[in-house]
């Protein structure tokens, strides 16, 4: 590297040191038994003005990973409310706060949502985006599906220059692997594991075959949100347009892993459901609609979309591995009410019910 390459290094980090800044940090860990309490504490901070009896807490229960708590002022509109997020326990193994903290700093600087507010010592405080949450009969439908495509399309623009330059995808699988525990400690849990799960190793063998398998696509590194269920996207009716929310897994990562995701969640996550899985029709249009947004051209030919198709369908098959691993160690760490092996168990079915059909598309030539 040369003398300026260097300075320009420093520059970067420097400027990356002074968003994380600008952003306050509140000394404050918020307790599982004492919620409200913990995030008038929080509050007292960034809206000072809030009395105490005026506020209504709201705890929303749609996450399975983290506590959210909605805090509105009595008379205010609902765009004044404050979401205040609390990590869930042990969620420090499997997701890097401070990365999660610059990506939702990078989003802003691009003019995207949610505003970050505060961060403190086991969570964040950020911006209230109104709408609704997708579901899987919302998601079917072209003009809401279409501002998915062309939302993400804008997401893939974000120049990203001071992540990591190789896809976070492979390490995560990895770190994810080595934190499975070699027997879980509730009795009940192993007993389920070994009755419904593929062994240990079986698992890390698929990882390898689907690495060898998904390098050779080639598919474009990009800025990627890497974790669009359902649950973390806001429909806006009345502006027209959707939003995307919790960050903690945003890198620099596939193209085709990041729309693959998102397609798998078109099943639901509470009462799964695969029927749901968009059909190659669905699945045309929306390419065709986020290659024209990504490349700011209508003129989009079936060759792209073809290829698009083919590697968004096999990098299905890793985010089946990916969540099916991530919920193993949900089941072992997580206090939150949800039956995270059972969850396992779907995601490794379907995976391998999937594997041989995907893995025998072919790219256009």
């Amino acid at each position: 590297m040369n003398q300026w390459g260097y300075v320009n290094n420093i520059i970067r980090a420097l400027a990356e040191m002074d968003k994380v800044r600008r952003v306050p940090h509140i000394p404050v860990k918020i307790e599982e038994n004492q919620l409200h309490e913990g995030a008038y504490n929080i509050l007292k901070e960034i809206r000072p003005c809030w009395p105490y009896e005026n506020i209504k807490f709201k705890l929303l229960t749609d996450g399975i990973t983290n506590q959210l708590i909605s805090c509105k002022l009595s008379g205010m509109p609902a765009e004044e409310t404050v979401l205040v997020r609390i990590y869930g326990n042990k969620s420090e193994l499997m997701i890097d706060r401070n990365a999660e903290k610059r990506n939702i700093l990078l989003l802003n600087d691009a003019g995207l949502p949610p505003q970050l507010y505060a961060t403190f010592e086991n969570g964040l405080a950020y911006e209230f985006i109104p709408g609704h949450i997708l579901n899987s009969k919302l998601i079917m439908q072209p003009e809401i599906y279409k501002l998915v495509a062309t939302h993400m399309a804008r997401i893939h623009k974000i120049k990203a220059l001071n992540l990591p330059n190789h896809p976070m995808l492979w390490n995560k699988l990895q770190d994810f692997f080595n934190l499975l525990p070699e027997r879980f400690s509730d009795h009940t849990k192993q007993k389920r594991f070994e009755d419904t799960m593929v062994p240990r190793l079986k698992i890390l063998e698929e990882i390898n075959i689907l690495k060898k398998k998904l390098c050779k696509l080639n598919s474009p590194l990009v800025f990627t949100h890497n974790d669009l269920l359902l649950g973390n996207i806001i429909y806006t009716p009345g502006k027209n347009m959707v939003s995307f929310i919790d960050y903690e897994y945003s890198a620099l990562n596939y193209q085709a892993y990041d729309i693959g995701n998102h397609f798998a969640e078109f099943v639901g996550l509470d009462n799964v459901d695969y029927s749901n899985y968009p059909s190659k029709e669905l699945q045309w249009s929306w390419l065709k609609v986020y290659l024209s947004a990504l490349q700011d051209d209508n003129d989009i030919s079936d060759r792209e979309i073809h290829r698009l198709y083919v590697q968004v369908n096999q990098f299905v098959l890793v985010s089946h591995i990916f969540w099916g691993i991530w919920a193993l160690l949900q089941a072992e760490y997580s206090y939150i009410d949800f039956d995270f092996m059972e969850y396992a168990s779907i995601r490794f079915n379907e995976y391998y019910a999937k594997k041989e059909l995907f893995l025998s598309l072919d790219l256009p030539r």
